[in-house]
């Protein structure tokens, strides 16, 4: 059955919290974010654009019913009828695209092992387009250096750095285990990619947009962690 997201089981787990008993409000917090910072540039050191996570072979995939659904809104969201993809920021050529309009153009599959930060693992097959194809067809200004996903789940969004958006395995899936994407997994147009957690995976899609500066996120803003690299 489809489950709306716990807003508590997420990164800021009990460890943080009792390393941090009896400190006061200013050294937490400093604390907090001092560690924040410190794991994000070490995700960023480990990450790079040429390692790809294993394919797996046919017939490994999680079934649909055990494969968790989540989104924010209290009732499962419905794209509009007249749903497109608005590619835009810092680009020459900004796009209006249809899902048919998405299809037309280079296709990347893959079959590989989703995680989320609530522990738990899955395996599915996607196929859509990659982000680096978007920006190319949009016409990419050098000054990019970040991208911003926004969804129709509830203002639901998040934003990346540029590279990880660009990685071979980072795409924006139209397709889940050779059927259209469900309702429950972000229909019609959804984030997904293999370098990051599954919060960070924008589903429901609206918008694409390359920015020059870092913005924040639905659960970033909650201070939970930006980087978020697997």
């Amino acid at each position: 059955m489809p489950r709306s997201i716990d807003r508590r089981k997420l990164i800021l787990g009990g460890t943080a919290a009792s390393l941090l008993a009896g400190c006061d409000n200013r050294a937490s917090a400093w604390f907090l974010k001092a560690m924040e910072r410190w794991n994000e540039h070490f995700q960023a050191a480990l990450f790079s654009p040429h390692r790809l996570a294993p394919e797996l072979p046919p017939g490994t995939e999680t079934p649909l019913r055990d494969f968790p659904q989540y989104y924010i809104s209290d009732d499962l969201p419905e794209a509009p009828d007249d749903w497109t993809l608005k590619v835009g920021g810092i680009v020459r050529r900004p796009q209006v695209l249809t899902l048919d309009e998405l299809k037309k153009m280079p296709r990347t599959a893959m079959r590989i092992q989703h995680h989320c930060v609530e522990g738990w693992s899955a395996v599915a097959a996607w196929a859509g387009v990659r982000v680096s194809d978007i920006a190319h067809l949009a016409g990419l200004d050098p000054r990019a250096r970040y991208v911003e996903f926004r969804s129709f789940d509830s203002g639901y969004w998040s934003s990346w750095d540029l590279p990880s958006a660009f990685h071979p395995q980072t795409i924006l899936a139209y397709e889940m285990d050779g059927m259209p994407l469900p309702p429950g997994h972000g229909a019609p147009l959804r984030l997904y990619s293999a370098v990051k957690l599954g919060y960070k995976m924008v589903k429901y899609l609206t918008e694409v947009n390359f920015l020059p500066n870092r913005t924040g996120g639905y659960w970033e803003d909650q201070g939970y962690e930006w980087f978020a690299g697997v």
